[in-house]
C-alpha cells in the first residue's frame, strides 16, 4: 500500500502531500499524527524555510476527516477527544515557526477546511471549493477553537452563512474575501508555488516567525472560551449517529433534532 502522507525536500522547502486519491484525501487519525511529527520535524530543522502542503489526485485538497472513524463514537468524551486531538494537530500546524502554503485543488472541506485555515497563504485552483458543510452532512459541529479561527478569517456574518447554508465557497468568493491569496489554473499551479516557496526562502525568517507568532498570539485570546457542553451535546446527539449513518449508506439524513 502507498505511503498515505508522502514527504519530499527539495532544498529549504519541505512539501507533505495528503496521498489517498481514492478517498478524496479523507484524513485517517494515522495521517494527523504524521503530520503533527512533520510540523516538529520541520521546527527542529533550520534549514527548512518553507513547508507546503498539497493533495494528490488534482480533485481534493483535504475531503475531511475519514468518516468511517466516527462509526465507534458512543460517548461524549469520545467526541470531545476528538475535537481536542484535532485542536491539538490544527494548532501544531498553526504554530510551524516558517511559511506554511497550502496548494489547493480542488474541494477542501471538513478537516481539509480547517488544514487550510491554519496555513499562512493559500494558492488554490479556479476549480477549488471551501467550506465544512457538517449541516448537511453529519450534524456534528466544530470546536471553539476552530470556530474562532473561521470567525478570524470569514468574520461572523460570512461564518454563519458558511455553516447554516452548508454550500461551499467558490475560490472567487474565497479570493474575494481575502482567504485565498491567488488563483492558478491547474497547470501553473505546481510553478506558481514553488517560485513562491523559493521567494520566502530569500526573505528573513526571524521577520516571518516573529510576524506569525505575534498574529497567533493576538488571535488566541478570543479562544479561552470552553465549548466542552456544545461538543458534548453534538456528539451525543441522535442526529449526529444519523449523520455517519446515512453519509456511509449514500443517502440523506433524516434529522429529528435530538
Amino acid at each position: 500500500m502507498p505511503d498515505e502522507l508522502l514527504i519530499e525536500r527539495d532544498g529549504p522547502v519541505v512539501t507533505v502531500t495528503f496521498n489517498r486519491p481514492e478517498a478524496r484525501n479523507a484524513i485517517t487519525w494515522s495521517m494527523y499524527e504524521r503530520l503533527y511529527q512533520t510540523c516538529d520535524e520541520v521546527d527542529a530543522d533550520d534549514t527548512v524555510r518553507v513547508l507546503v502542503l498539497r493533495g494528490a489526485g488534482g480533485k481534493a485538497f483535504v475531503a475531511g476527516t475519514d468518516i468511517s472513524q466516527f462509526t465507534e463514537f458512543r460517548t461524549e468524551e469520545d467526541g470531545l477527544a476528538y475535537e481536542r486531538d484535532l485542536d491539538r494537530r490544527i494548532d501544531r500546524l498553526e504554530r510551524v515557526g516558517k511559511p506554511v502554503i497550502a496548494q489547493i485543488e480542488g474541494v477542501a472541506v471538513g478537516a481539509g477546511f480547517l488544514i487550510a485555515n491554519a496555513c499562512d497563504l493559500r494558492i488554490a485552483t479556479p476549480e477549488s471549493r471551501f467550506g465544512a458543510p457538517i449541516a448537511r452532512t453529519l450534524g456534528n459541529c466544530l470546536s471553539m477553537d476552530e470556530y474562532a479561527r473561521c470567525l478570524d478569517l470569514f468574520g461572523p456574518s460570512r461564518l454563519k452563512g458558511l455553516i447554516f447554508t452548508a454550500r461551499l465557497l467558490s475560490a472567487e468568493e474565497a479570493h474575494a474575501a481575502g482567504y485565498v491569496h491567488e488563483i492558478v489554473s491547474a497547470e501553473r499551479i505546481d510553478a506558481r508555488v514553488r517560485e513562491l516557496a523559493s521567494l520566502l526562502t530569500e526573505h528573513a525568517p526571524i521577520t516571518m516567525r516573529v510576524t506569525k507568532e505575534a498574529i497567533r498570539r493576538l488571535q488566541t485570546e478570543r479562544r479561552s472560551q470552553s465549548g466542552d457542553d456544545l461538543v458534548a451535546l453534538t456528539y451525543t446527539s441522535a442526529d449526529f449517529h444519523e449523520g455517519v449513518r446515512a453519509f456511509l449508506e449514500k443517502r440523506k439524513p433524516r434529522w429529528t433534532g435530538r
